[in-house]
């Protein structure tokens, strides 16, 4: 165990480099970026029941607008890191975050389902690019030691803003056209934050965050950005990035934020408005497992670097599809009840990113990352997303939410915690490897 501990952690001989300037001010414009993506696509799943009676929809519509913007994401993604790799991250967000909005404000001018599924899914195309590049430039930000805490407070922040504006949203339900006019605010809004990180972000570069790279200049950091189909598929001989790719596929609990609100409103007779209250416990709830779990992340990982992080992340899912049993299955009678078990999920739910995006960072090295979240995120969690969200709303219309619920945020779970417990095996091994290549790397650029 001590060679395992080594090779997470800089040698003796070199102290560690101090931290990337201004690292959390980054970060907080970072999860602006996020949020007003994630607020924008959250109002129409939000608001969906109030959407269905102005242009008449179906349940399935819901399926369909959710796995549509997942899906376009999947062709959108690579096309941005190539884009990002070509010019330059800060570019790419100022425009895919940013003034990408516009697609939003014409989202909210939609006359009939056909103009709402095409703007919605280009504005999906847009926001695809977060997902690999922001934690791609969180990499680069913050060093191991500190990851766990810097992704839980970028999606604990996240979180937060969530489970306020969440009810705000809802409310706009009692208002005439009240999701034209959210569609069209969070759009002007997005254009906006575009111009603020065109002002204020600063792009660290790749591997500045490394113990072996950080003292190197920028160009010697940089060196091997080349990314070829032989490199892409690399990442999948690393044992664990397979194992987390698999998991990322059985994860259930991905239709909740989704179909949350509909699902009270169908099953246990709700008003939108209602309903739309369990958002905040919900997003309390996941600020807390993000903090949490940034906290245990980085202390399981220095307890114990082959089981630590894998045994957090599997306790995560089991302890989800629990929760999920007593929160979607059972009926109570008031909203009370709902809002503390939907918190709950929403504790266990936001372990998750703590511990994963730390676990993809530490296996890929730097110039792969963007790649490896492009994978991940925006293909393997976009296939998930979507299969989960076409077969919630069609099933759903069939045989009803609730055993659509019982199958994908109960019983798929307790399966996904079971197959995370082969990533014990190999996950030590292939942190190892990464800072073995990182070590030859400096060795090379001194030489």
């Amino acid at each position: 165990m001590p060679d395992l501990i080594e090779a997470t952690s800089p040698p003796a001989s070199r102290p560690a480099p101090p931290p990337v300037r201004g690292r959390w001010r980054q970060l907080s414009l970072l999860g602006g970026a996020m949020l007003v993506d994630g607020t924008e696509s959250g109002l129409v799943t939000g608001l969906f029941p109030v959407i269905r009676h102005a242009l008449g929809l179906s349940l399935g519509a819901l399926g369909v607008l959710t796995a549509a913007g997942k899906l376009i994401g999947v062709l959108a993604a690579p096309l941005w890191v190539w884009a990002a790799r070509r010019w330059s991250r800060k570019g790419v967000l100022v425009v895919s975050t940013g003034l990408w909005g516009v697609w939003g404000v014409a989202a909210g001018f939609s006359q009939n389902f056909a103009q709402l599924l095409l703007f919605v899914t280009i504005l999906a195309a847009g926001y695809a690019a977060a997902h690999p590049l922001v934690p791609e430039l969180l990499g680069d930000l913050f060093d191991s030691a500190s990851r766990g805490r810097a992704v839980g407070a970028l999606y604990g922040a996240l979180a937060l803003a969530g489970s306020v504006l969440g009810p705000l949203i809802g409310q706009l339900a009692g208002f005439r056209d009240g999701w034209r006019w959210g569609l069209w605010g969070v759009g002007a809004l997005n254009i906006l934050f575009g111009l603020v990180l065109l002002l204020c972000l600063r792009d660290p570069g790749r591997g500045a965050a490394e113990h072996q790279l950080a003292d190197l200049d920028r160009t010697a950091r940089e060196a091997r950005t080349k990314i070829d189909l032989a490199t892409v598929v690399s990442l999948f001989k690393i044992r664990s990035f397979a194992i987390l790719l698999v998991s990322r596929l059985l994860s259930g609990h991905l239709l909740l934020s989704s179909f949350a609100v509909v699902y009270l409103v169908d099953v246990f007779g709700f008003t939108t408005q209602r309903a739309a209250v369990v958002l905040m416990p919900h997003g309390i709830g996941y600020l807390l497992g993000t903090l949490a779990g940034g906290f245990l992340a980085d202390w399981a990982a220095r307890r114990s670097p082959r089981h630590g992080l894998p045994g957090v992340l599997q306790g995560a899912q089991i302890a989800f599809a629990v929760l999920a049993f007593l929160g979607t299955q059972v009926h109570y009678g008031g909203i009370g009840t709902y809002a503390l078990l939907f918190g709950l999920m929403g504790l266990t739910q936001g372990v998750n990113p703590s511990v994963n995006r730390p676990m993809v960072m530490a296996v890929t090295p730097p110039e792969l990352r963007a790649t490896a979240f492009t994978i991940y995120v925006s293909v393997f969690e976009a296939l998930a997303w979507a299969a989960f969200g076409l077969g919630a709303g069609f099933l759903g219309q069939t045989y009803g939410l609730r055993p659509v619920f019982l199958a994908v945020l109960v019983v798929l779970m307790l399966v996904n915690g079971a197959f995370l417990t082969l990533l014990h095996l190999p996950y030590a091994k292939d942190v190892q490897r990464v800072q073995h290549e990182l070590d030859l790397r400096r060795e090379h650029a001194l030489a």
